[in-house]
């Protein structure tokens, strides 16, 4: 006898399987928020093979599942499933965590265990997927219809509740908290690991009160069989044979009627499935190109709370809570009052045209955001920005160039980079600098492709220059960038936040690190004297990068601070129309999607049309692979050209809905219980024929 819940018809038993699924989805949703940029700032991989790789993994992850239905309906069964491949899963995410560890090895290393760690996770995850809400299903008796669609409601929101929290949390572990001299990948990866082990720890401990069905033969297998002759057989018999109607009907010599019908029927729903990977490789940039656009943006809420790139992605999440319901009891019911038929095809349709008006929000907003952003010198160039520490206006003079028409003032914030053409891959100019009618002369060679600082400043009544390289990439998590340059005769160490800089003496640049965006109004200095105790730097804002002069004015060090690379001068927040819009389309499409598969398939076909629906997911994240490796455009045109693909596929979409029948399965079910007794005498007949053909065919073959 199944133990109930409190005197209701739930099983105790699904208590277990929806804590298991809250588990699991914190476990792969929190590891895979933070992927993108532990790609980028642990591996130092670039955004596009970062963005590829990623699209790698969350398409693995959705082929993986038909080998997971394939093990659980012809082998082992759901529970032994689960079992087993979730110990894969945790074994994937140790790999995981103990590749994100700096001490381990070296970053070779490190990019071996993560690849296979996150093969172990894509076959862990993949595999389970088509298998616990199935399993959860079984627990119920089959009079308890409505508690199980109930179970489901609550799975979906164990789902949506387990991913929620854990793309708040998983990036709060990574930035907030330092371990190993940077941010902790290693706890970010390590808590979703130890949330998997809590999984599979419940999941065993109900192991007593489920219900376990074995397995039952894998209907995938028998209609991919059924198929396969059909087409083997129109092969090799149609050139003597008269055609057939439909090219299945040629599996009718092995194959009941009734199977091959209701392959037709899935067929049909599967044809349709073809345009909709577009959809899914929109989606799925949520974790990849849009989370790289959030860290070239003002993260700031208010002067004490910053918002982590990674974490933008639990909109998502949060919205799905509170467009589900809006749509369904709000939206929906509105339209039908203005008497508009909306068909599952045609929201799902319109769910399309929200993806792409969401990336067309995104390239609006990414042409804003790389209007802060420094484009690299071209070929046969180099950028150039000058600083004055002559105390008077200079004028450079640069042969064959007119880069500073205008005297420096002293201590100038130069008010972008130059491009200094040099017509070759190196080039050794001499610099002319004149004050107050003296010209100094000095010479420096630059390279291609190179961006650099000139020093200028005075020795011996006279004026030398300096050639700093400098770095103008915005770094990789929004963070600021910080330098100092030391006109003392001392050399200092200075502490920003928790960050200590060494700055030599005698015009010479400390090295650039990145510190925590703030306030830094108390800079301390080491050795501590009178004329150097509390500096003010000023506020340091996301994506900016900064040099910091310090010069003594009155028997005290001040500082003067210029800004190399501007400041995210676009606010996060800009970025919620287009996840409005992508999760409004997720609703119309996704939810829709699943819905209509359902009711669109015979009863024993379901899975079958459930794990076409996941490869459409795999699909998609394929195309964002090959677009991210191949395309090599801007940005914000890819982001376009996402949006054009999609609008494309939605006009073909709508085309094709306009030539689907929908059908009722469970009227075809009375159609065939009440004509079973001719169809097995069909089947009779049927036999009797391949008899008769197979010996036409030996003797066709004796002749031969």
């Amino acid at each position: 006898m199944t133990k109930k819940l409190c005197g209701t018809n739930y099983p105790t038993s699904i208590c277990f399987i929806v804590v298991n699924e809250f588990c699991e989805r914190f476990s792969y949703y929190g590891m895979k928020a933070v992927l993108t940029l532990y790609f980028l700032t642990y591996l130092h991989w670039d955004k596009d093979l970062s963005t590829a790789v990623y699209h790698a993994f969350s398409s693995l992850c959705y082929f993986t599942p038909l080998l997971g239905a394939l093990i659980a309906d012809s082998w082992l069964g759901k529970f032994k499933t689960i079992i087993y491949l979730s110990i894969v899963y945790v074994i994937g995410h140790v790999v995981k965590s103990v590749g994100a560890i700096p001490t381990v090895g070296n970053n070779n290393m490190h990019i071996a265990l993560s690849m296979v760690g996150l093969i172990f996770i894509a076959f862990g995850t993949g595999g389970i997927k088509p298998c616990v809400s199935a399993f959860g299903g079984d627990q119920f008796d089959e009079e308890n219809v409505s508690e199980r669609q109930k179970f489901f409601s609550i799975f979906y929101m164990s789902i949506n509740a387990g991913s929620l929290l854990s793309t708040v949390i998983t990036p709060i572990l990574r930035g907030d908290v330092q371990c190993f001299g940077g941010d902790c990948y290693a706890l970010a990866f390590g808590v979703p690991a130890g949330l998997m082990v809590v999984a599979l720890v419940v999941f065993i401990v109900g192991s007593g009160m489920y219900k376990k069905n074995p397995p039952q033969g894998n209907i995938l297998l028998e209609v991919c069989n059924c198929i396969g002759f059909a087409i083997r057989n129109r092969w090799r018999r149609s050139k003597y044979e008269p055609q057939r109607k439909h090219w299945l009907d040629w599996a009718e010599d092995k194959y009941s009627k009734r199977l091959i019908q209701e392959i037709k029927m899935v067929l049909r729903v599967l044809v349709l499935y073809i345009p909709l990977p577009m959809f899914w490789a929109l989606f799925d940039q949520q974790g990849s190109r849009w989370t790289l656009q959030a860290t070239r943006m003002n993260m700031a809420f208010g002067d004490s709370f910053n918002v982590q790139p990674d974490q933008m992605q639990m909109l998502n999440a949060l919205l799905i809570l509170v467009f589900v319901p809006v749509f369904d009891l709000i939206i929906y019911p509105l339209v039908a009052l203005c008497r508009i038929n909306i068909t599952p095809l045609r929201k799902m349709a319109m769910g399309m045209i929200f993806a792409a008006l969401a990336f067309c929000a995104a390239a609006l907003v990414e042409v804003n955001v790389v209007k802060t952003v420094v484009d690299p010198a071209p070929e046969g160039s180099c950028l150039l920005q000058a600083f004055n520490l002559v105390e008077g206006n200079v004028s450079v003079k640069i042969p064959d160039s007119d880069l500073f028409p205008d005297p420096i003032r002293y201590c100038q914030d130069p008010p972008e980079y130059e491009t200094l053409p040099l017509g070759a891959s190196s080039k050794e100019l001499i610099i002319e600098v004149t004050l107050d009618g003296t010209t100094s002369r000095c010479n420096q060679t630059f390279e291609q492709e190179m961006a650099y600082s000139l020093i200028l400043y005075p020795e011996s009544k006279e004026i030398r220059c300096k050639l700093v390289e400098d770095f103008i990439m915005k770094d990789t998590e929004g963070n600021p960038l910080l330098r100092f340059l030391n006109t003392q005769a001392e050399a200092l160490n200075l502490t920003v936040g928790a960050v200590t800089f060494h700055v030599p003496s005698g015009y010479t640049m400390s090295a650039n690190k990145t510190v925590d965006r703030g306030e830094y109004s108390d800079v301390t200095c080491s050795p501590q004297t009178e004329n150097c105790s509390h500096l003010d730097v000023g506020l340091l804002d996301f994506g900016a990068s900064y040099t910091v002069i310090l010069t003594e004015e009155l028997g005290k060090i001040v500082t003067h601070r210029m800004e190399d690379v501007k400041a995210n001068d676009v606010h996060i927040a800009w970025q919620i129309p287009q996840y409005i819009l992508i999760t409004a389309g997720e609703v119309m499409f996704s939810i829709t999607g699943l819905e209509f598969s359902y009711s669109q398939a015979p009863a024993n076909m379901k899975s079958v049309l459930q794990a076409g629906w996941l490869l459409t997911v795999a699909f998609g994240n394929v195309i964002v692979l090959i677009v991210a490796e191949g395309a090599g455009l801007e940005q914000w045109k890819e982001f376009l050209l996402f949006a054009g693909l999609l609008l494309a596929v939605f006009i073909i979409f709508s085309i094709m809905s306009c030539f689907y029948t929908y059908v009722d399965p469970d009227q075809m079910d009375k159609i065939y219980l009440e004509d079973s007794g001719k169809e097995e005498d069909d089947d009779d007949n049927m036999k009797k024929k391949s008899n008769e053909v197979q010996m036409n065919k030996r003797g066709k073959s004796t002749r031969l």
